[in-house]
């Protein structure tokens, strides 16, 4: 295919069109491991709360190199000597920052495969630098933060990144959730490089105080919503019960990636070139077929919360600011396990409890630096003159208790 033919562009709905920069990027684009991300939804299962909520990784992960490509242009307009091969590296490393992901993001993590996205994100890196003959080893090396250049990874992955940038203004965009939109714009103008670290100038930092805000709404509106919250739960509570009635050699109808990760205990050491391949298989359809299948399985317990899902009747979730009382879980898991004639250890499945952190800025981490107008650079909360920024570097936890809709919470 000829060089001309490659320069594709996309149109984006929020960005306008969005450029494909060289025919490396357009033919890792290509590849059967990046168009996978057109089958995962960006926000799992928040489409039964937002029903816009479809948009997609693949979405996510082109407009998060928008928004790299939007960075290398003001960097170098300031005189950041950036290379062509680095240059390169960045595009690359942000289009597959999230290509680990497992179906529904999140809830294949906590259930049957236990290695985790980033670790899996490399793993496909890995694989791909082989076969695109070592062109990826720069990406890799920033990826994982062994590159010199500190600024890079910042980029691909800090408090004010390009990933976080374009998700929060995405998902904002497609769940309606109009708080969490942000100006992209005037927060990648006011970013510079210092000695190799991205600094944010001081005149930008309202924009910065209005982004920390939208992340931190969006956290409480979409991404903890109680409704996302419990159906994610009840994903990973049946892909378990799946995983427990195949090792008992139960037969179950789903297919033969979905199967092999329920068969197999998969680590990062077992998770050979042949695991990385049945992986690449795997996406949401996957898990929405099985679903549909095991809504009529004999099992009173897969049927159950597979029927959750599919007919959006999930079970209730109160949240409160302390802790719930383990008696509570006791009582509720022996009225249910006694009412449906099953065990009070297989009641779990249905009633459990946990807790939601919300922390939109985190004083741990690397900080936001501000580049003051004087030259020096300080931490955004010691700039900012807003109280609430300092509480928003507080973590909020909240606590939560799932149980079916039949039992009465104001009996407990």
């Amino acid at each position: 295919m000829s060089y001309t033919n490659k320069l594709k562009i996309f149109n984006d709905p929020i960005y306008g069109f969005i450029t494909i920069p060289s025919t490396l990027i357009y033919d890792l684009i290509q590849h059967s491991y990046f168009q996978r991300l057109r089958r995962i939804t960006q926000m799992g299962l928040s489409y039964l709360v937002y029903p816009g909520a479809h948009h997609t990784r693949f979405h996510h992960a082109i407009g998060a190199m928008h928004m790299m490509q939007k960075a290398v242009e003001v960097l170098r307009f300031k005189e950041v000597l950036i290379s062509k091969e680095e240059e390169n590296a960045l595009y690359i490393a942000i289009l597959l920052h999230d290509i680990g992901h497992g179906p529904f993001s999140h809830a294949m993590e906590h259930s049957i495969v236990e290695v985790s996205h980033e670790e899996i994100s490399l793993l496909f890196m890995n694989q791909l630098d082989a076969e695109f003959n070592g062109q990826l080893s720069l990406a890799i090396q920033v990826f994982k933060g062994e590159y010199h250049r500190k600024f890079m990874l910042q980029l691909i992955s800090s408090q004010l990144d390009m990933d976080r940038m374009d998700y929060l203004k995405r998902d904002s965009f497609y769940s309606g959730v109009a708080e969490g939109n942000i100006n992209s714009d005037r927060l990648i103008q006011m970013m510079n490089v210092v000695d190799d670290v991205l600094v944010m100038e001081e005149k930008g930092i309202y924009s910065i105080e209005k982004f920390l805000m939208a992340r931190r709404l969006m956290y409480w509106q979409a991404y903890l919503h109680k409704t996302s919250l419990v159906a994610e739960l009840t994903l990973t509570k049946t892909l378990k019960r799946a995983k427990e009635l195949i090792q008992k050699n139960i037969p179950l109808t789903c297919s033969e990636p979905l199967l092999f990760f329920m068969q197999n205990k998969i680590t990062l050491d077992a998770f050979s070139n042949n695991d990385l391949e049945t992986f690449a298989q795997l996406d949401d359809f996957d898990i929405i077929s099985a679903l549909k299948s095991w809504q009529h399985h004999d099992d009173f317990i897969l049927s159950s919360l597979s029927k959750m899902i599919i007919n959006r009747d999930l079970s209730k979730i109160k949240l409160i600011n302390e802790k719930f009382p383990s008696e509570i879980l006791l009582e509720m898991s022996a009225k249910f396990a006694k009412d449906n004639n099953i065990t009070i250890k297989e009641a779990k499945y249905f009633i459990f409890k946990g807790k939601i952190k919300n922390q939109a800025y985190d004083t741990e981490a690397e900080p936001i630096s501000i580049l003051k107008k004087d030259n020096t650079i300080e931490d955004v909360i010691d700039v900012s003159d807003q109280l609430n920024l300092k509480a928003l570097s507080k973590p909020v936890t909240k606590y939560f208790i799932c149980f079916p809709k039949v039992l009465n919470e104001n009996s407990y």
